[in-house]
């Protein structure tokens, strides 16, 4: 009984949101680095028959696409936090000019999620009296610790998932036959991204089905635009 207990309480508290900086940065990356590295290499594989050509566009896009990916997380997550920082600052300040005025708001935002006014009021002064700014950030502006932005860890997390992503696509490039190899590179980055579809919703708890087909439709498009482009300036 005892062990079932632990077993139940381990389901109920199993939750995924503390991941999602890190998983989105490297979900998009490795998606990106897959995607953008085999659809110019599929372009690339359309318009020449050489191997050096097509291995030398897919690592130079494979290495600028990781440098861009990092750069802009980094800045992306880093303007990110400066805005949430500023609201911080600015709700600090307001706790210091009106504090009857910001328990008065924060008793309406409990009123608003369904308590009674009276217990939103108990609520209100008791969170107050402990930590008011954490109560505000928290209930008001919506910023909850899990989620924070981490620049350098967005930054890492997104280059290095796009390094290993562009490579899969890389070594079908290095080593498969140059024969129809734009369907080849086209069969394995849908493998490839039927994997990440899955492991993705494995690691947020969602579903593995739906992330699936989500991620091979928009690579289909991609990279079949990209294949008729590259096939429109053919040299062969």
């Amino acid at each position: 009984m005892e062990q079932q207990d632990m077993d139940t309480d381990k389901y109920v508290n199993q939750h995924y949101i503390h991941r999602s900086n890190w998983l989105r940065a490297a979900v998009m990356g490795a998606n990106d680095g897959i995607l953008s590295t085999a659809s110019l290499a599929i372009g690339v594989a359309a318009a020449s028959q050489t191997r050096e050509t097509l291995v030398m566009a897919t690592l130079a896009g494979l290495v600028a696409g990781a440098l861009s990916m990092a750069a802009g997380e980094y800045v992306s997550v880093s303007s990110q936090s400066d805005l949430e920082k500023a609201d911080i600052e600015r709700e600090r300040q307001q706790l210091k000019e009106s504090p009857e005025y910001e328990l008065q708001h924060l008793t309406e935002i409990y009123q608003e999620r369904g308590l009674k006014k009276e217990t939103a009021a108990i609520v209100a002064r008791e969170l107050t009296e402990k930590d008011a700014l954490a109560a505000h950030v928290r209930d008001e502006l919506g910023i909850h610790e899990d989620n924070q932005p981490k620049p350098m860890q967005a930054a890492f997390a997104s280059g290095a998932a796009f390094t290993v992503g562009g490579g899969l696509p890389l070594l079908v490039a290095l080593f498969f036959p140059l024969a129809n190899m734009e369907f080849t590179l086209y069969g394995s980055a849908i493998i490839f991204l039927m994997i990440l579809g899955a492991t993705s919703a494995r690691a947020g708890g969602s579903s593995i089905w739906k992330a699936v087909f989500r991620i091979v439709f928009w690579g289909t498009v991609a990279m079949g635009l990209t294949a008729y482009v590259g096939s429109l300036f053919n040299v062969a």
